[in-house]
C-alpha cells in the first residue's frame, strides 16, 4: 500500500465516529454512508497486506517468552506461523555459535513462496523479541529502506569478531554488525539468502554474515543493515541508546533509539539483554491502558472439585520475629487442606519449639505434615531442595515456597496466585512503610541488587499491575512445568539468587504482582535472640507487628469513645496491651531478677534514696527504657490526650519507669504517697483471680478503690495533690503491675 493511500484510508476511519454522530442527530441520508464504504476499504487493504506479507517465527517450546512473543503479534494483528513447535531443537544451546536448525526450517517453510515477487517475508526469533507495530507499519518502514532484503543490527560483531574490519564502517552511534534475530525482504531474495546448506548445529548468525560480507552477493540481494534501528532494536549493547518513554495517563509504553529518533517495531533482547528486555516488555505491546491489561488475559478459573495440589513449603533459615503470628498466616490460607502437603524446614533452634507445636496441632488436616528443625543439621541449600524434591515425590501440581519472613495478612493469597496462571508468580510483599520487598527490579553487572525506574512505583503501588522481575524471594507460587530447572546451587549466590538464576537462564519469567495487598515482611535486621522474648524489643524495627502482637484489640475504639470508664473520680481505666505484652514483659523482668530489697537506699537513683520504695526493676536495667517511651509516645499519650483535655506535651517525658512485684512474703503493700508525675499509669501484668488474691488501689481522698483489676487494663489518674494513694494487700500470689511517672 502506498504511504498516501494509506494515510488516506485512516483519515476516512477516524472520521467514522463522527459521521455517525451526524447519522444520529439527523437520520440517515443517502448521500452520508460512504463512511462504512472506508471501514470495508481498510478491513480489505489489511487482509490483502496479509496475505502479502508472511511472518515467520522458529520456537520448538512454548515458554514464556514465546508466549510474550505471540501476545505482542495478537495485539498488533500480526499473523504469525511457528516453526519447529513440539519438535525437538537441533541447533545447539545458544549459549555458543549454533542455530543452523532456524535456517533449514526456514528454507523449507518459504520454498513455495519463492517465485512470488511481491510477497514479503519477514522472519523474527520469538523467545526474546516483541512485536510494538502493525504489519502495515512494518512494512512501509522496510520500504522505505529501500532494500530488499534488510537485516537488524546490532552493536557487536559475533560470533566471529575477526570479521569486524570486514563490515563497512558507520557513522555515530549507528550499530553496525549484522543480527540474526530479525530480518525482512522479499521472498525470492530471502530464498536465495537461504540456498546454500547449512548444518542445524552451525550458527545461524555467521552464516548471513558471510553472504552480507561478499558484496558481490550483498548487491545482487539488495541487501542492507537496519543501521540506525528504524524498524529493528536489538538491545545488546544499546543500553545508552534506548530509552522507555511511559504515557503518564494510560501507563502504555514506547521504546524509542534516542540517537535517531525512531520508534522501532521489533524489539530484540539479543544476547546479555534478556533482562532489560524483560524491564521494557513490562510496557510495550498495550500491556497498560490505564489499567493492567495482561492482568486480565489468560486467567484459570479453579475448579473447586478439582483444584490444584500444592506443596506448602515453609523456609525458616534464620531466626525471624513475630513467628507465632507467622504461623497464624500459614493456618489461614483460605484452601482445602487435603489438597496441601506441608513441609516445614527450620535451622533455627528458637523456632523449634513452636514448629512442633504448629504441626502437632494441625498437621492431621493437611494431605501431609512433615518438619525438619535445627537439630537434623540441614542448611539452606538443602532445606529447599527437600522441599522441591518432595514436591516432584507428591506429584504436586505446584509448590508454594514462604519464608519465614513473610507474613500473609490475606488468607486469599494462594487462590489469587493460581488465578493468574504463571510458571512463577509472587504477591508483592514489603516491610511496613518501607521500599524493601521482596523483588529487585534489576540486577547489577555481577547480579546483584539494582533499582530500576519504575521500583519505587511498584512498591508503593503508585503503579498496579504484574511485572516480569529478575529477582524475586521471601513468597512465591512455581508451577511444576518448572521445578526441573529449579535449582539452588551456585558457587557465589545464596539459594534464592541461585535458584533466581536458574529460572532467568531457562527462560522462565518471574512475575510479581501488587494488584491486592496479601502480607508484608517482617524486620529481622538486628533481631537479637539472646535476650529473653526478643519479639519485645523490636518496636522501633517492626512497629506494625509488635502493635499486632502487644497493643489491646480495643484500644482504637476509646479514642473515640464517648464515655471512658472512671472507677473513682479523674481515675480513668482503659484496656492498653494485651495478654502477651504483660506475659512477656514480666518474664523478661523475672528472667533478669534483679529486684530491688524494698528498702530506701537505691542506688539506682539520683541521690540514692527512694521514699516511697518498692520491689521493683526498672525499665533501664533490661534494656527496654528508650524503648518504653516511645510505647508511652505512640499508646499513652493519645488516651491521655482523650481523657485530660487541654494537656498536651509531646513526647511525654517519664524518668521512672518500672515493674513492681507484690508478694504476702516479700512487700504485699504499699503505704499512702503521693507520685512525683504529672500523671501517672498503673498497668495491671497479670490476672486477679488467677495469679495472686487481694491487691487493688484505694485513693483516699475519695475513699474510692480499684480492686477488681484486669491484665492489660491501664489505670491513668492524676500525681500530685489530689490523687493521694496507697497499695492494697496482697494476700496470696505473685501481682506485678506496670508504673510509669509521667512527666514529673
Amino acid at each position: 500500500m502506498q504511504k498516501q493511500q494509506k494515510r488516506t484510508l485512516l483519515l476516512r476511519l477516524a472520521a467514522l465516529p463522527v459521521l455517525f454522530l451526524l447519522l444520529a442527530s439527523q437520520g440517515a441520508h443517502a448521500d452520508a454512508v460512504a463512511a462504512p464504504d472506508a471501514a470495508a476499504d481498510v478491513a480489505a487493504a489489511e487482509s490483502n497486506l496479509n496475505d502479502k506479507v508472511k511472518v515467520f517465527t522458529v520456537a520448538t517450546e512454548p515458554t514464556d517468552g514465546y508466549a510474550r512473543y505471540v501476545r505482542s503479534a495478537r495485539i498488533y494483528d500480526v499473523q504469525v506461523t511457528t516453526l519447529g513447535l513440539g519438535e525437538q531443537w537441533k541447533g545447539g544451546d545458544m549459549q555458543n555459535p549454533g542455530g543452523g536448525f532456524k535456517i533449514n526450517l526456514l528454507r523449507k517453510a518459504i520454498e513455495p513462496l519463492k517465485d512470488e515477487q511481491d510477497t514479503i517475508v519477514l522472519f523474527t526469533d520469538s523467545y526474546d523479541v516483541i512485536i510494538t507495530a502493525t504489519i502495515e507499519e512494518i512494512v512501509e518502514l522496510f520500504k522505505e529502506s529501500k532494500a530488499k532484503l534488510l537485516f537488524s543490527a546490532e552493536k557487536y560483531c559475533w560470533p566471529d569478531s575477526s570479521l569486524t574490519d570486514a563490515y563497512p564502517e558507520v557513522e555515530g552511534n549507528a550499530s553496525r554488525f549484522l543480527n540474526s534475530g530479525a530480518f525482512i525482504g522479499y521472498a525470492p531474495q530471502v530464498f536465495a539468502l537461504l540456498k546454500e546448506d547449512i548444518k542445524d548445529t552451525d550458527d545461524d548468525q555467521l552464516y548471513y554474515t558471510k553472504v552480507f560480507l561478499d558484496e558481490a552477493r550483498r548487491a545482487k540481494l539488495g541487501m542492507k543493515l537496519d543501521t540506525q534501528s528504524r524498524l529493528f532494536q536489538n538491545l545488546h549493547g544499546a543500553k545508552n541508546d534506548v530509552k522507555l518513554k511511559v504515557d503518564i495517563e494510560t501507563n502504555q509504553g514506547t521504546l524509542q533509539n534516542v540517537n535517531f529518533l525512531t520508534t522501532p517495531a521489533i524489539v530484540h533482547g539479543n544476547g546479555l539483554s534478556k533482562i532489560e528486555l524483560n524491564a521494557y516488555g513490562n510496557y510495550l505491546a498495550k500491556t497498560f491502558n490505564g489499567f493492567c491489561t495482561i492482568c486480565q488475559e489468560y486467567l484459570l478459573e479453579l475448579d473447586e472439585k478439582d483444584l490444584p495440589v500444592i506443596s506448602l513449603s515453609v523456609i525458616v533459615p534464620m531466626a525471624v520475629p513475630f513467628f507465632d503470628q507467622f504461623l497464624e498466616g500459614i493456618e489461614k490460607i483460605n484452601y482445602p487442606k487435603q489438597n496441601l502437603h506441608l513441609l516445614i524446614y527450620s535451622s533455627v533452634e528458637l523456632h523449634d519449639a513452636d514448629i512442633k507445636s504448629f504441626v502437632n496441632k494441625h498437621g492431621e488436616k493437611y494431605a501431609s505434615a512433615k518438619y525438619t528443625l535445627s537439630t537434623d543439621k540441614l542448611d539452606e541449600r538443602q532445606g529447599r531442595q527437600l522441599a522441591l524434591d518432595q514436591a516432584k515425590l507428591r506429584k504436586s501440581d505446584y509448590i508454594f515456597f514462604i519464608d519465614g519472613d513473610a507474613h500473609i495478612d490475606d488468607g486469599e493469597v494462594l487462590r489469587e496466585l493460581l488465578k493468574l496462571n504463571k510458571q512463577f508468580v509472587a504477591p508483592l510483599f514489603a516491610k511496613y512503610h518501607e521500599l524493601w520487598s521482596n523483588f529487585w527490579g534489576a540486577l547489577s553487572e555481577g547480579g546483584f541488587y539494582a533499582r530500576s525506574h519504575d521500583y519505587v512505583d511498584i512498591v508503593k503501588r503508585d503503579l498496579i499491575g504484574m511485572f516480569n522481575v529478575p529477582h524475586v524471594t521471601s513468597i512465591y507460587l512455581v508451577k511444576s512445568s518448572a521445578f526441573d530447572v529449579l535449582s539452588f546451587q551456585h558457587s557465589e549466590y545464596d539459594p534464592d539468587m541461585a535458584m533466581c538464576a536458574s529460572l532467568r537462564n531457562a527462560g522462565v519469567f518471574m512475575f510479581i504482582s501488587n494488584q491486592r495487598y496479601f502480607g508484608h515482611l517482617v524486620n529481622a535486621d538486628s533481631f537479637d535472640t539472646k535476650v529473653t522474648r526478643p519479639d519485645f524489643y523490636t518496636l522501633f524495627s517492626n512497629r506494625y507487628d509488635w502493635t499486632e502482637k502487644y497493643i489491646h484489640p480495643n484500644y482504637s475504639a476509646q479514642l473515640n469513645a464517648t464515655v471512658i470508664e472512671q472507677p473513682c473520680p479523674d481515675v480513668y481505666w482503659m484496656a492498653i496491651v494485651t495478654d502477651a505484652f504483660c506475659d512477656d514483659l514480666v518474664a523478661i523482668m523475672e528472667a533478669h531478677g534483679t529486684w530491688s530489697d524494698g528498702s530506701n537506699n537505691d542506688n539506682r537513683l539520683e541521690g540514692g534514696y527512694e521514699a516511697v520504695p518498692t520491689r521493683d526493676i526498672h525499665m533501664k536495667q533490661v534494656g527496654l527504657e528508650v524503648l518504653y517511651l516511645k510505647f508511652l509516645e505512640l499508646f499513652v499519650r493519645p488516651l491521655q490526650e482523650r481523657v485530660f483535655t487541654g494537656y498536651y506535651h509531646n513526647p511525654p517525658r517519664a524518668l521512672m519507669n518500672f515493674m513492681v512485684r507484690y508478694r504476702p512474703d516479700e512487700q504485699p503493700s504499699l503505704r499512702p504517697h503521693h507520685d512525683a508525675s504529672t500523671y501517672t499509669i498503673n498497668i495491671a501484668m497479670n490476672q486477679k483471680g488467677t495469679d495472686y488474691e487481694g491487691g487493688g488501689c484505694r485513693f483516699l481522698r475519695y475513699n474510692c478503690s480499684v480492686t477488681e483489676t484486669k491484665k492489660g487494663w491501664m489505670l491513668m489518674h492524676p500525681g500530685r495533690l489530689t490523687h493521694y494513694h496507697e497499695g492494697l494487700l496482697v494476700t496470696k500470689g505473685t501481682r506485678y503491675i506496670m508504673i510509669s511517672f509521667i512527666d514529673p
